[in-house]
This record gives structure tokens, sequence and C-alpha cells, in this order.
């Protein structure tokens, strides 16, 4: 099974522009098997503004074959050298719901899982053109409920134009973060997340879409001036 890695860092705008439209190459990265590269977004912000498309902030996710691959590259690439210099979580696969191409080779369950224990999701999709403004509508309520939630340590999104967009959250606990899915929390406004479940089953709007979920295994560097991110486990 590979490892992943989620990897958040400020670059130069030169640096994320290349990432963007010059992803790095599985051939010329040895134990690289996927890398996403995509811009920061704050939860929740407004679309217009530049919260929505942080070119300073690069979000890097990636699986590989070993963490020897890793190290690897966050020494002798350059685009590794400049994500070394912020924050990344070393991540073992659990569950995969839904397909995007790429990462469509993971098993829908890998093993058991604890209820209590931290646990890191990642959302990954390809938008439909056409259903983008139907999915600002639903989507923007959710981004709020996760961005403060009680349980939620670091939540974010991110995107590469046109159709990509991601979700990145670490939460105190599966049980809080399945909780706040099915809509079952006390907090405000529960019913956000699983409402707009419906709506995209109603007409979906992604050509393609997975929520990954995963142990983190290891947390390195800081973001935000923050470090010890990940909660330690029991």
């Amino acid at each position: 099974m590979p490892i992943f890695t989620f990897h958040l860092a400020k670059t130069t705008i030169a640096t994320t522009a290349t990432a963007l439209l010059r992803p790095p190459a599985t051939r010329r990265l040895p134990g690289l098997r996927r890398m996403e590269c995509m811009t920061v977004m704050a939860l929740g912000s407004p679309i217009v503004s530049s919260a929505r498309f942080q070119s300073r902030n690069l979000a890097v996710f990636a699986s590989w074959d070993d963490e020897h691959a890793i190290d690897r590259f966050l020494v002798d690439d350059s685009l590794g050298r400049a994500l070394a210099a912020g924050w990344h979580v070393r991540m073992e696969f659990l569950r995969r719901w839904g397909r995007v191409s790429g990462f469509d080779d993971l098993p829908a369950k890998a093993e058991d899982e604890d209820a209590a224990a931290p646990v890191v999701a990642v959302t990954l999709a390809r938008l439909k053109l056409p259903e983008v403004p139907r999915f600002i509508q639903w989507g923007r309520p959710v981004e709020e409920l996760v961005r403060d939630h009680p349980a939620t340590m670091l939540a974010l999104a991110a995107m590469r134009p046109p159709r990509t967009v991601s979700t990145f959250s670490v939460w105190r606990s599966l049980r809080e973060m399945t909780d706040m899915v099915r809509g079952r929390d006390s907090v405000p406004g529960a019913h956000r997340h699983a409402a707009a479940m419906v709506e995209r089953n109603r007409r979906d709007f992604h050509h393609q879409f997975t929520t990954l979920r995963f142990r983190p295994l290891a947390e390195h560097g800081s973001w935000g001036g923050r470090t010890g991110i990940v909660p330690r486990s029991g």
C-alpha cells in the first residue's frame, strides 16, 4: 500500500505557477505514484477574493511507494525543497468513496478504523463547469461548517483551475468527523453537509469525485506558525 502526503508551503508565484502548469512527472521522480498540485483556498471565504486563490500558498497531495521516496523528493527536487520549508503530514490509507483518475486503484476499505483516533480526510473532484454556481451555492455552507467545527484541527480547500478542487481536514477523532458528515452534531447548522450530499446525489456537481480517509502517521514542519496540528492518538 502506498504512503500518502499532504503538503502546505508558502512559495513564490513562479514556483506555484510551475507546479500548476508542469507538475512533477512520475518518470522523473522515482517512487512517486501520483501528485496533485493546487493553490490553497480559505474555507468559507468570498468567491472573488485573494483568500480564494492564494497564489503564494501551495498545496500538494501525493502518493508514494515508500517514505524513502518522500525523503529523496524533499531533498533532491526543487519543488520538494520548497515544500520542505512548509508543513506536511504522512498518512496511511483507510477508506475510499467514489473515484478520481489517478487514485482509483485504491480499495474501498483497507482496514478497520478506530472511532476515537485522529483522522485526516481529503476530497478530490473534477467539476462540471456548468455546475459551478450550484457547487458554490451548496458548498460554501459546508465549508463554514467544517471550518468552524470544534473537532477540526486544520481545514482548508485547494484548487487547480479550471476544474480540480479539493478539501483537506484534520479531525480530533473519526467519530466527530462522521457525526458532522451525517448531520448528528449539536453544532449550529449541523444539517448542512448531509443536505449538500442529497443535492449532489440529485444532480452531480462533478465529472469525478472521491473522498479519501487516512490515518496520520507523522507531521513535519509548521503551517501558519503552528506545529503539532495532528492530535496524538490515545
